[in-house]
């Protein structure tokens, strides 16, 4: 449960107004999964930093928390919910008046040979993040393998690196960090391997192979074997709606859960959905796209807070903001990349820049790539991507305004940007590439 809808809701209504019954099937409410590689990494030390509410907090709040419960049924018709405590086994109907559906994301963990093995790990909850620390702490060997490598798995690379590890990462696809264009995964391709880790890219993963023992001792792909002592899997995540769907509630193409701009879900008075559960709508293409971060979980449980108890909220949508980082290297993304763009139909111009983060020459001034999409004929800007080290990462803010204000390229050129010579060059890397894309529109006509 990420959602602040209950605290937010409570804020307008208070116990005797409204009762809130809310059900985890966790041990931890209200916590950052974002930050768990950098707990596991030992950037964060301690679990507790990531909660940013306990149980008690909420129940302090008039709250009717119920720890290790897991809903197994919703019954719409009759308005109520079955419960199931993990630990007994008890059952139990919960009636409500107004629902909300907040079950998350779960990680893609394909069938094959040696995935349940000991030693394999994904990183979704905190309970899976102990359960990572407490395998390192008992395993003597020292090889990591991360099957995947989007954002995850970037960051997991980075948290075994930092623990002393020798780190193999396996690829299905041509680079890695699939949320950017081939030509932005390859520098972050060739930075990888410059931190020392072993990139695996066009490679299908066959099997998990055990040892005598049971344990995990090698992860095998169509023509290789990588060993390994740990596995980490960083294949992704979609929605959870396995209930939503039983429940006969609309989804979405990329199995999400459909809402109005309110969050209540389509076609239901008393019904809401928020999170990595739900498909959102994106500014840029126009398209529904599931985009399970937590700043969107954050504003759509303030949404639903502000509308389950009596006021009035909305969420428009994304541009499709991201930033991550694998050691010093900073990667951002904001709005389509170029097979987004194909895919619904619009006619696009690319330019790609090379600048640096400070003026050239400030004190370690260090090297940024900027690619901009930008719409022929309207000059609309519709993405940008960002890889360098230190100040790189959110400069792609500059582009998410940008986008969801609709801007062209030529329009950004007139920004007017803080300037001094240890922050940025006298025109910023956003600006330049700006600059440069509104020139190749002009002259496509």
């Amino acid at each position: 449960m990420v959602l602040p809808f209950p605290p937010q809701a409570r804020r307008l209504k208070g116990p005797d107004e409204l009762e809130i019954v809310a059900f985890e099937r966790g041990h931890f409410t209200s916590y950052s999964a974002c930050g768990i590689p950098y707990w596991v990494s030992g950037d964060v030390p301690e679990r507790d930093r990531l909660i940013a509410r306990t149980p008690e907090e909420h129940r302090a709040r008039d709250i009717d928390l119920r720890l290790r419960t897991e809903v197994t049924e919703l019954d719409l018709d009759r308005g109520r919910v079955r419960a199931r405590d993990v630990d007994s086994g008890a059952e139990s109907w919960t009636p409500y008046d107004k629902l909300v559906i907040a079950t998350g994301a779960q990680p893609i963990r394909p069938d094959l040979p040696g995935m349940d093995a000991p030693g394999v790990h994904g990183v979704q909850t905190l309970d899976d993040g102990q359960a990572l620390l407490d395998t390192l702490a008992r395993t003597s060997g020292r090889r990591a393998v991360v099957v995947g490598a989007g954002y995850i798995g970037v960051e997991m690379a980075e948290a075994m690196i930092k623990r002393g590890y020798e780190v193999t990462v396996v690829n299905r696809g041509r680079e890695p960090m699939a949320t950017l264009d081939p030509d932005m995964g390859r520098l972050v391709h060739e930075a990888m391997e410059g931190l020392g880790i072993t990139m695996v890219n066009d490679a299908e993963v066959t099997a998990l192979l055990t040892g005598d023992d049971g344990r995990v001792r090698a992860v095998a792909t169509e023509d290789a074997e990588h060993p390994a002592d740990v596995v980490v899997l960083g294949i992704g995540v979609r929605p959870e709606t396995a209930l939503a769907r039983a429940a006969g509630l609309p989804l979405g193409e990329h199995g999400g859960l459909l809402t109005d701009r309110s969050m209540r879900v389509r076609g239901q008075e008393e019904v809401w959905a928020g999170g990595d559960c739900v498909e959102v709508l994106d500014l840029v293409s126009g398209q529904q796209r599931h985009i399970p971060l937590g700043t969107h979980a954050n504003k759509h449980g303030q949404v639903i807070g502000a509308n389950v108890g009596g006021g009035y909220a909305t969420f428009p949508g994304v541009v499709g903001t991201a930033v991550s980082k694998v050691c010093d290297l900073e990667i951002a993304r904001t709005g389509l990349r170029e097979k987004d763009a194909h895919r619904v139909g619009l006619r696009f111009e690319t330019v790609t820049v090379e600048s640096t983060s400070r003026a050239g020459y400030y004190p370690d001034a260090s090297p940024m790539t900027v690619k901009m999409l930008a719409e022929v004929r309207t000059g609309r800007l519709l993405g940008v991507q960002i890889v360098g080290r230190e100040g790189a990462g959110k400069r792609v803010d500059i582009a998410a305004v940008a986008l969801t204000a609709g801007m062209t390229v030529d329009q950004m050129t007139a920004l007017d940007l803080g300037y001094a010579p240890p922050f940025s060059p006298v025109w910023d890397p956003v600006l330049v590439a700006a600059r440069k894309a509104a020139g190749r529109i002009r002259g496509t006509g």
